[in-house]
Order: C-alpha cells, then structure tokens, then sequence
C-alpha cells in the first residue's frame, strides 16, 4: 500500500487497534463526515489514569507513523492528560481518562453516524 494515500478508515482503524495494544477501553471508531465538515472519523478511547493516557497517545503516534507514514498534525491536553486529542486532519483521536468520558460524553453527540468495526478488519 503506498503510504501517500492512506484513507482515514485505514489511520483510524490503526489508530483502534494501537489503543486496544495498549489496554484503551470502550474503543469506538465513529465515521463522522457526513456531519463533521472538519475530519471524516473519530477514534474515541478510555484510559484508567493520566500515565495510561498518555502511554495510549504514544503508541498511536507510533503506530500511524510506522504503518502508514502518516506524521501528526497536532495535538492537545499532553499535559494535563484528562483528554488528549490527536490530529490526524481526517482522523480526531479522542483518548480520555475515564471519568472524563463519562462527564464529556462525547458519543452521545454522534449517534447517528455509523460505527466502524475495527477488530475485524483484515490488515493490509
């Protein structure tokens, strides 16, 4: 697969699986284009505390990197590691601490858009 061209099912699909490797939980891959004029998927993640947060984040980085070529555009709330958000362009990587998913309740936003399935997908 030429790296140039990766799509953003393919980022945020590593994305899932990088924070599943790392013990994220409750892991939703969310195709938001239709309503999101600003990215096409969001990979939203919980973590159990702030060191796991920011293990999570780490890996992601890595792994989209490694995988794909893919270099992070920005990124958000390192410090206080509550909620990093990880920008891909096409693909938001929310990982939150678990009390602030639970507070923030982002899915609820979103309902309406369909659910990628991350765990089946073949890797290329």
């Amino acid at each position: 697969m030429n790296n140039a061209v990766a799509s953003a099912r393919e980022v945020a699909i590593i994305a899932a699986r990088a924070a599943d490797e790392k013990q994220g939980s409750n892991i939703q891959v969310l195709d938001v284009g239709d309503v999101l004029a600003i990215t096409e998927m969001f990979v939203v993640t919980s973590a159990s505390n702030s060191r796991q947060v920011r293990t999570i984040a780490s890996e992601i980085t890595t792994q989209v990197r490694e995988q794909l070529g893919r270099a992070l555009l920005r990124s958000e709330g390192a410090g206080e590691q509550q909620w990093v958000l990880l920008d891909y362009g096409d693909v938001i990587v929310h990982i939150f601490a678990e009390e602030m998913r639970e507070f923030y309740e982002i899915e609820r936003l979103y309902t309406d858009v369909p659910v990628v399935s991350w765990q089946s997908s073949v890797r290329d």
